[in-house]
């Protein structure tokens, strides 16, 4: 396993001008990280600034680390047939962009919807729609020796069952899970029994970490609600409520031999999160 970092993490600092991607990448490599993944958010923009595919891939050969994943928003629930065309083509583009970073490796959405909306009944009528999208992207994507995922991201398509059963839907060798242990928290899903229920599909692991309070206490700025109400805390990885060495143990034992990636979205500054965050995790798999 190579641990690493989330482009996202420094995300803070990136959108405060205190420091570029390439500065992130020079930085990730001094922290002893392995990989970086790249989340084109704000003025990230690769499909705008093609320029800087060539400079991320030289910047990562130059202080030996590996980019390791590509990761982007998506969402084919449209009112339209031509949106919908229109969403897979965008897509396809971004695969593209991952085949010029080198990448094998690359996670996209697939839908969003929420409140009375995000019904298991209205997932299933949606189905067909997201599988075709994910077959359609996956095909595409087989031509670079890509393989593409889903991630328990958004609350519509965030709990275990719901990702298993797109995946086992579209069917592709090519298309599995991004298992991300803090966001089961977010469908108020124990992260021990989900991250044990989809690690047999997952091309990628993200470690992140949350605090968490019942929805009768309310902590106040700076936690979000679940979907069930109750409240969430980005913290630093092994700092939350995650039982993050069960976890830790959990993947271990699997036999998962792929790319472990750092998440940090807490209050504290990105740079010390991120630094306990992959010190941390790679201590627990030590330990484990």
């Amino acid at each position: 396993m190579k641990i690493g970092l989330s482009s996202y993490s420094l995300s803070q600092a990136m959108n405060a001008g205190e420091m570029s991607i390439l500065d992130a990448i020079q930085w990730v490599a001094d922290q002893g990280g392995e990989h970086i993944e790249i989340v084109p958010m704000g003025e990230l923009d690769l499909i705008k600034k093609p320029e800087l595919i060539e400079q991320i891939k030289d910047k990562a050969n130059d202080v030996g680390i590996d980019i390791s994943h590509y990761l982007i928003g998506a969402n084919f629930i449209t009112e339209s047939r031509e949106e919908f065309e229109a969403e897979v083509a965008r897509v396809k583009q971004h695969v593209e962009i991952a085949h010029q970073l080198g990448v094998k490796l690359m996670r996209h959405d697939v839908a969003w919807r929420s409140g009375d909306d995000a019904t298991i009944v209205q997932f299933e009528k949606d189905l067909p729609v997201l599988v075709e999208a994910c077959q359609t992207i996956a095909d595409y994507a087989k031509q670079f020796d890509i393989t593409t995922s889903i991630e328990n991201h958004g609350l519509y398509v965030q709990a275990s069952d719901r990702v298993q059963r797109l995946i086992h839907e579209v069917n592709r060798d090519n298309f599995k899970t991004t298992v991300d242990v803090g966001n089961f928290m977010c469908v108020d899903e124990n992260s021990v029994a989900a991250v044990k229920k989809n690690l047999p599909l997952a091309s990628f692991v993200h470690f992140k970490d949350f605090y968490w309070r019942p929805s009768y206490q309310n902590p106040g700025d700076g936690w979000f609600q679940t979907i069930n109400g109750n409240f969430l805390r980005g913290a630093i990885v092994g700092h939350g409520d995650i039982d993050m060495r069960e976890v830790a143990k959990i993947i271990k034992e699997s036999g998962y031999d792929g790319y472990i990636s750092v998440e940090f979205e807490g209050m504290e500054d990105c740079r010390k999160g991120s630094k306990i965050g992959m010190d941390n995790v790679r201590r627990f798999l030590e330990e484990a």
